[in-house]
């Protein structure tokens, strides 16, 4: 008999919902989303997907308050013991809050799952509440070593963690090998890229990623290397930020589908992530599965599980545009197709399979 696994998450986000489907194979899934599509005003309507119909959707009603914090009491009824596995996703929306809460209250197992994490310095007061929420279920799921090591700084018992590989990809989607240099030129040609190297980064023009980091980085690279910045429109800000320092070699493209985002990562030479901060950082993934070095930071949680440092790319500090400059020169006079080579190497384990496979696991050992 198929097990019956209930999961509560925020929004039906594409690599959660290609999980979902995978996972539908061999268990009963249903998912319970806490917040609507319109509430999410930082995602284009293009970026959700809907699904192969593996799993069974449920939209939480009864929402009180606005955005995302909305509170849905609806939650309360799915919360039941006939399910083999309860999984909320993280501990900070309300409706997982009230959710964990209440399985707390009538003892009902549960398992929260984080997809990264960094430990905090925190105050006494906030410490205090994220530890009593943490310590709440039963069970944890963690996307690697940083994550677990953030659940056990705020109580979770290291023995009842279990570690899964975070993954936006199909095994399918990994490159066999790295695209030869003219592939990568021909790509270029279709694509109006006429610099002599290349540098891909993805991401909204938010402050946490880091790319004004990046364009003030460009002022010492070499002038034949272009930078092409993939994902959102440019606000008024980096526009002006790219006329003052003179950078006629950095190029916003805005958003683009998922086919043509495709052919960018295989035209590039190296990925760059300047983030601030990312919990995990799944386009360091999606690099990786096109046989891209990396060059990111010490903040971002998917470049410290699976950059390895002068072999398959480099970590920065943040806001140290000079480092961020050495580490690219360095990736881009080094070999970058043997450093490909290991970023695809290292990225054949992280992929949504083995994320279903592993949760499956996880139900096995129960039993």
């Amino acid at each position: 008999m198929m097990k019956r696994i209930l999961f509560l998450t925020n929004y039906a986000s594409p690599y959660r919902v290609r999980f979902f489907d995978e996972l539908g194979k061999s268990a009963q899934v249903t998912v319970l989303y806490s917040d609507r599509r319109g509430t999410l005003s930082h995602r284009d309507a293009s970026w959700f997907e809907e699904g192969q119909g593996g799993f069974r959707a449920v939209q939480l009603g009864g929402a009180m308050g606005k955005g995302r914090k909305t509170l849905c009491l609806s939650v309360l009824r799915w919360l039941r013991r006939d399910y083999d596995a309860i999984i909320v996703a993280g501990y900070s929306s309300p409706t997982v809050i009230l959710a964990m809460l209440w399985m707390r209250l009538l003892r009902i197992p549960f398992y929260m799952e984080i997809d990264g994490g960094l430990i905090r310095e925190s105050s006494g007061l906030r410490y205090r509440i994220k530890r009593f929420l943490v310590r709440l279920p039963s069970g944890w799921l963690s996307s690697g070593r940083y994550p677990t090591e953030f659940l056990t700084h705020y109580g979770a018992d290291p023995d009842k963690i279990t570690e899964y590989p975070f993954s936006s990809l199909f095994a399918a989607d990994i490159l066999p090998d790295v695209p030869t240099r003219e592939e990568k030129w021909e790509l270029r040609r279709r694509l109006n890229i006429p610099e002599e190297k290349m540098i891909l980064a993805v991401g909204q023009f938010i402050w946490r990623k880091g790319f004004d980091i990046l364009l003030q980085a460009a002022t010492t690279l070499p002038k034949d290397v272009g930078i092409y910045i993939v994902g959102g429109e440019a606000t008024e800000r980096y526009l002006q930020m790219r006329q003052e320092l003179g950078l006629r070699n950095v190029h916003f493209l805005g958003f683009r589908p998922k086919e043509q985002l495709m052919e960018y990562y295989r035209a590039a030479d190296v990925f760059c992530l300047p983030t601030r901060e990312d919990i995990w950082g799944l386009v360091v993934n999606e690099a990786m599965a096109f046989g891209l070095p990396l060059v990111t930071t010490d903040q971002c949680v998917a470049g410290m599980e699976l950059v390895e440092e002068g072999v398959n790319g480099f970590l920065t500090p943040i806001e140290d545009p000079e480092a961020l400059s050495n580490c690219l020169n360095r990736v881009l006079s080094s070999d970058m197709e043997a450093m490909g080579r290991v970023s695809l190497q290292k990225i054949q384990g992280y992929t949504i399979e083995k994320m279903a496979q592993a949760h499956l696991r996880l139900l096995d050992e129960k039993e």
